[in-house]
């Protein structure tokens, strides 16, 4: 299976009406599954077992499970209004694909159908004595599942759609983006300098589709640039936004294909940005969380702060050593710079934040923090860099004395250490 394959399997397992239906059917197959069993097992089982009463068990739970699922999908729009309103609607598609939300409504809606199929075929008579005892277990299984999710989902729901649980599922496909992009900084093509020239001759394809990258499946372009012995040169990186006038990819090499269409075609265009490959944008929205916690209408520091240490430990993956193989050595890949993930991520905050002085000092903190990360020259230019645009904010829109002196000391601090 192809990498473009496999992303779009993994966007369909995230959708809601795929884990419903998945387990809708598992439910289905289960109430069934006692006509199958049935004839195994020997007579007289139903007066020792209780089985009479699980026609009663049944209309319990189909008429409860009904209720349940139509409460908690109404939960569920509210903290997903209140995650848009208090932290970023960038964030909101994570509460969506949230694998424990979607599993309890599957869980809910299965169960649903398995009293609702088991009430029918009961009423036809199919089931039997033996069928009744079989159906009676599956029953109190369902049950007990029904316990065990509830539980969690009551526990969870103090949580849903809350500021500090948006801000950790954000940090965590953040961090795994980052992880994966540590491992292949080039998505396994030819390492290749962000401001590197194309070579000469070298054939620009241009998107058919605005919008931005959001999947490039490095096996069909190294599949292409290996059956035509040509080389590819990727010019926009998922997140960029790409247009007529914008080129994704040139060419060079010399095919009588239809180069232009095999490129496009790995290159997946949409109207959003995507978590996947784009580590930035998860930066970005972890900037876009602070920037609104800081504004008047909301001002919340508090978050702000609390996303400046999220900052640190995302961009700490990034100087992690990792052994990186060539996968594609037919596809050249610009990699990320440093200084856009710290601009990504540190420039808003310290605009926004400029005349809070709380903000500030956490600020400084935390590019020190970076700065002292050891042989990694790198991130100290960056830190310093960002230190010293911070503290000119903070002295021009900081009025008090005192708060402009406890930011110049921090940013001293930060400065000394690289």
């Amino acid at each position: 299976m192809t990498s473009r394959w496999r992303w779009l399997l993994g966007l369909l397992t995230r959708r809601l009406w795929f884990r419903a239906t998945l387990i809708s059917l598992l439910a289905v197959a289960a109430a069934l599954l006692s006509l199958l069993i049935s004839p195994f097992l020997p007579d007289g089982l139903s007066a020792g077992t209780g089985a009479d009463s699980v026609d009663r068990i049944l209309n319990i739970l189909a008429t409860s499970m009904l209720a349940v699922t139509t409460f908690s999908l109404s939960t569920m729009v509210s903290a997903y209004s209140a995650a848009t309103s208090n932290v970023t609607p960038r964030a909101t598609k994570l509460l969506i694909e949230d694998t424990t939300t979607q599993n309890t409504l599957a869980t809910f809606v299965g169960s649903f159908l398995f009293s609702l199929v088991a009430i029918i075929t009961l009423s036809t008579g199919a089931y039997g004595e033996r069928g009744r005892v079989v159906l009676f277990v599956m029953t109190v299984l369902v049950v007990i599942l029904i316990v065990v999710t509830l539980l969690r989902w009551i526990d969870y729901l103090l949580r849903l759609g809350r500021v500090g649980e948006t801000t950790e599922q954000v940090e965590r496909v953040t961090t795994e983006a980052m992880k994966a992009r540590r491992r292949r900084p080039n998505l396994g093509g030819v390492t290749m300098s962000p401001d590197e020239a194309m070579p000469a001759g070298a054939t620009a394809v241009f998107p058919n589709k605005v919008g931005y990258v959001q999947h490039i499946d490095m096996g069909a372009l190294e599949n292409f640039a290996k059956r035509t012995e040509a080389s590819v040169f990727v010019a926009a990186l998922p997140g960029t936004f790409v247009h007529a006038s914008r080129p994704i990819a040139h060419f060079v090499g010399d095919t009588e294909e239809d180069f232009e269409s095999a490129l496009r075609e790995a290159f997946s265009v949409g109207d959003e940005r995507s978590f996947d490959q784009d580590p930035r944008f998860g930066l970005c929205v972890m900037a876009e969380i602070a920037s609104r916690a800081l504004s008047p209408a909301i001002n919340d520091p508090g978050t702000a702060i609390d996303v400046l240490g999220r900052a640190v430990r995302i961009l700490a993956v990034w100087a992690e050593e990792e052994d990186v193989d060539v996968e594609y050595s037919h596809v050249h890949v610009p990699g990320l710079r440093l200084s856009d993930l710290f601009d990504d991520v540190f420039t808003p905050i310290a605009r926004d934040g400029a005349s809070i002085a709380e903000v500030q000092i956490r600020l400084q903190k935390s590019l020190d923090a970076l700065a002292a990360f050891e042989g990694q020259e790198r991130y100290v230019e960056n830190a310093t860099r960002h230190s010293r645009d911070a503290l000119a904010r903070a002295e021009a829109a900081m009025t008090f004395p005192p708060d402009i002196e406890r930011v110049r000391q921090a940013a001293a601090l930060c400065c000394a250490a690289t």
